[in-house]
């Protein structure tokens, strides 16, 4: 922690005739109007009893304040003003409000002591305060309000000549201030005035022009009034671009100098009551800062006030900013070193199905080595060799394949095994890409605070700040997410885990934790806090390790400076990964709860997943909270049970494809199960019915396919004859216009084998690519309605155990096999696995997705025996209850009209067209 160098005690008589609001009447020596001369010596018969306090350092609520009295915090400023070579001192008075930003379990503690260009003078201000000090020190100090000292400094600086700026105010009350000055301070010298609008504020760019226009003034003093924290944080960022030597973050000051704003009466402020007419005043701007959060950091200031430790007594010179330790000379940039050699960052990267963002992510790093040196080391969790293929072609990165799927923790834990040794440690996703200078951000913020972690701002393809930061998980925080979600973002931080404040992302600051897109940990945290915990798989294994790296005794630092795009993919329609987030936030509360808070934890969560049980996965996610039961058949750890480079012992079973014309899809299913017909365990069977085109030609040319030839021109049939002559289980029934991956097949063959389960199918996608609107439309409102992805129909993908089959027997001659086999099993009997998702290619037209609509509802009509059955009503309350907004309400009409315009003919009593309809729009 660093504070500014407090210098030998000087004793020193008070400036003279200073009044109740602190104007200084100095008279300046013959010889040398309105310049006094730097120190006056001290008279002892006239020195005031307060001048004999001894300056010092206290920690009130966390937050480093030192104890002075009134003349010689006014010299400590100016004499720092007329100093040459000396860092910039920002000057700061804390209150309750200092408190509740900067102090113990505030956004930014920390952020004004870490080592910066900047040093930070923070006065004792509020009567809390200087209660506080009282109850530590056994003597009275001074309210030091930045109110109180503006005015005799801009006194005293005028008769030193020193040139004063004003940044902040209205441009109202800069204008009542220059006039004001005219009258009062003619000799004071103002350098300019700037009164920016808040965007300005927010750009850095713009902010960098701003603090240059400074600059260019040639100013000395610059009284900053942005309010807290926006003014301190300014500072803290661009005061050294300014060229000030002081800056003083005195809030409304300028209101104050203005006129603008009443002072409170004398006896108002002695009685510590200068709070209570300020909000008298203005009501609206300070209700919650005195009503609501004063309380909170009230009771902060009476947790964690201490006398000062030795760190405060003689801090450590500041760090050089650019001083990155680097072990060896860089090598030609754009090279990666190997592993064997210590490297300034070692970047960790887990994959899976990732061949296609390795390439953009390793060349946004190679830019990276230039002026430093990075190793990289990949572990991949994927099924198939794609990866690792991609990854082939840069041979000075070290793959490491995983023999599965490992998870993120696991993944991460088997590359740090090779990674070797290195000063920093840096975890990405493969679908992120590192702007210029990112990584060398993050080293210099973790040198320059200590911190044993470092996060980058995240964005997203639009250019959007991401919101990746996040609070520790608590039980009202998990009920304010769970009552209002993503809405009223600006809530207070004790109701929600996620920091959705957009000024949360504009400075460094110590956070909680982030999203594990990207950190950079430490060597000494890596090594302290040991291997990430894999019971978490994926979703809070970062909260576990981030709460580690805290527990080590270390923070971890947010550095807006260093930005990286991310990707950010979703999960289909699968209903495993909502469950799985759900179950880990309970395992996260049981690591870490006690019994009463883990059952009231549960319970948050609990309401959360029946809140939004209209959603997709969220009725599993419920289940899986109250039965634990149900947590083995969760996405976890799993080693490869297929070969990957001739090994391991892969499942066996039977894909039948019933085909029906489908010459121009057929090459690409197939296709897409190469790999699994190289492991010699599947049989593929392609059932021609009534086939007119090349379809037979075109399956027949993969190895390892069986192609019937059926006479008729029926699915059915087609089923039927392949069932006939299958002799591998489980089997898994594919419509020949839908790829199948060879992860996705081994993990329905493997859930199939190991039971209980009796039907399965993979998670699937829609792919509305070149859909007009309103299909776009449709398909959105149609992924809202948990139906459709809780059942086997729909994904044109679904298999059954050989005791699943026994039930089925022969299929029946119905259109819709998918909707009959589905109602054949109970929801224990059958599952969505979590895989790979499917795609579904959907109808681009509005007339192509009326023929498929007019299909699906005849054959099940024909099964329920009337249009629509009881699942007509279920459907109906479903989709309104996924209206939250007007977008959705909008896909839910488009959705409701396409429903009824399909289901016409039946409602009508119309005997149905003789004709099998079918999608050609999408092949």
């Amino acid at each position: 922690m660093l504070l500014p160098k407090i210098a030998p005690r000087k004793d020193v008589a008070p400036h003279r005739a200073l009044n109740v609001r602190g104007t200084a009447m100095f008279l300046a020596p013959h010889g040398r109007p309105g310049r006094p001369p730097a120190v006056q010596p001290a008279d002892e018969t006239t020195a005031k009893p307060t001048n004999q306090l001894i300056d010092r350092w206290v920690e009130l609520g966390g937050a480093p304040v030192k104890l002075m009295n009134h003349d010689d915090a006014l010299q400590e400023i100016l004499d720092h003003a007329a100093a040459v070579d000396a860092r910039p001192l920002g000057v700061c008075s804390a209150n309750l409000d200092h408190i509740r930003h900067f102090g113990a379990g505030g956004r930014w503690e920390g952020t004004l002591n870490q080592r910066a260009p900047v040093e930070w003078l923070t006065l004792l201000d509020g009567s809390p305060l200087v209660a506080e000090a009282r109850r530590l020190t056994d003597r009275s100090w001074p309210r030091l309000a930045g109110s109180d000292l503006v005015g005799p400094l801009l006194d005293l600086a005028g008769l030193r000549g020193l040139r004063v700026g004003f940044l902040g105010g209205s441009q109202e009350a800069q204008k009542l201030a220059r006039e004001r000055f005219a009258v009062e301070r003619p000799g004071l010298v103002v350098s300019g005035w700037w009164a920016p609008e808040r965007p300005v504020l927010s750009d850095p760019e713009a902010s960098s022009q701003l603090a240059a226009a400074i600059a260019a003034s040639g100013t000395d003093i610059l009284v900053v009034g942005l309010g807290k924290p926006r003014q301190e944080l300014w500072i803290a960022e661009y005061g050294p671009l300014t060229g000030a030597k002081v800056l003083l973050a005195f809030g409304a000051v300028v209101d104050f100098l203005a006129g603008r704003i009443r002072r409170a009466p004398v006896w108002v402020s002695a009685h510590g009551l200068e709070w209570a007419w300020r909000l008298m005043l203005e009501p609206k701007r300070l209700a919650r800062r005195y009503l609501v959060d004063g309380p909170t950091a009230y009771v902060t200031l009476r947790r964690s006030s201490t006398t000062a430790p030795e760190s405060m007594v003689h801090p450590a010179a500041p760090a050089t900013p650019s001083a990155v330790p680097e072990h060896e000379p860089s090598r030609a940039p754009g090279q990666f070193v190997p592993v064997g050699v210590r490297a300034d960052v070692a970047v960790v990267v887990v994959t899976y199905n990732n061949a296609d963002d390795v390439d953009p992510l390793l060349a946004s790093l190679r830019t990276e080595t230039e002026g430093q040196t990075i190793k990289v080391v990949v572990a991949d969790n994927s099924p198939d060799q794609g990866t690792l293929a991609a990854l082939s072609q840069h041979p000075d990165v070290v793959t490491v394949p995983t023999g599965g799927n490992l998870g993120y923790a696991g993944g991460i834990n088997a590359a740090m095994r090779v990674a070797g040794a290195a000063d920093a440690y840096l975890i990405l996703n493969p679908d992120l890409r590192v702007e210029p200078g990112a990584v060398l951000a993050m080293r210099r913020t973790m040198a320059e605070s200590g911190a044993g972690m470092v996060v980058p701002v995240l964005l997203d393809d639009d250019g959007s700040v991401y919101p990746s930061l996040r609070r520790e998980p608590g039980i009202l925080r998990a009920l304010g997410d769970a009552a209002l979600g993503s809405r009223v973002q600006g809530r207070p931080g004790w109701l929600s885990e996620m920091d959705f404040d957009p000024e949360s992302y504009r400075h460094a600051h110590p956070v909680d934790w982030a999203t594990g897109a990207a950190l950079l940990i430490s060597a000494a945290a890596a090594g302290e806090v040991g291997d990430w915990d894999e019971q978490f798989f994926l979703y809070s294994e970062e909260t576990d390790y981030c709460r580690r790296v805290r527990e080590s005794g270390r923070r971890i630092w947010f550095e807006p400076s260093a930005r990286m795009w991310h990707e950010r993919g979703g999960s289909g329609t699968s209903t495993a990964l909502t469950a799985l987030m759900a179950v880990n936030r309970v395992r996260y509360a049981a690591k870490y709860c006690g019994r009463a808070r883990l059952r009231a934890f549960t319970a948050v969560v609990l309401v959360s997943e029946l809140a939004r049980v209209h959603r997709p996965g969220h009725r599993e996610a419920a289940l899986a909270v109250v039965d634990r039961r149900r947590w083995g058949r969760l996405p976890k750890a799993t080693r490869q049970v297929f070969p990957v480079g001739g090994g391991g012992n892969p499942p066996s079973g039977a894909v039948i494809i019933p085909a029906h014309n489908e010459a121009a899809v057929i090459a690409r299913t197939l296709d897409s199960l190469r790999d699994a017909l190289a492991w010699g365990t599947v049989e593929v069977i392609v059932a021609c019915n009534g086939c007119t085109d090349s379809t037979a030609s075109i399956a027949s040319r993969f190895a390892g396919v069986r192609v019937l030839h059926v006479e008729a021109a029926s699915k059915t049939a087609a089923l039927n004859a392949a069932d006939q002559v299958a002799s591998l289980w489980p089997r898994l029934y594919l419509d020949a216009d839908i790829e199948v991956s060879a992860d996705a097949l081994g993990a329905v063959f493997g859930a199939l084998q190991e039971g209980p389960l009796l039907a399965a199918r993979p998670a699937f996608r829609y792919d509305t690519r070149g859909a007009s609107p309103l299909v776009r439309s449709y398909y959105r409102a149609r992924s809202r309605v948990p139906a459709n992805a809780r059942g086997l129909w729909g994904a044109g993908v679904y298999a059954l155990s050989r005791e699943g089959h026994d039930r089925l027997g022969a299929f029946p001659d119905l259109t819709g096999d998918d909707y009959y086999v589905d109602r054949l099993f109970s929801g224990v009997e059958k599952s969505v696995l979590e895989t790979e998702p499917v795609v579904v290619r959907t109808p681009r037209t509005r007339a192509a997705l009326l023929a498929i609509l007019r299909r699906t509802y005849r054959g099940n009509a024909q099964q329920d025996g009337f249009a629509g059955g009881q699942s007509t009503s279920r459907t109906f309350r479903e989709l309104l209850w996924s209206v939250r907004g007007p977008l959705t309400a909008v896909d839910a009409v488009v959705y409701a009209a396409f429903a009824v315009a399909g289901r016409r003919r039946g409602l009508l009593g119309r005997k149905p067209a003789p004709v099998w309809e079918r999608d050609e729009s999408s092949r």
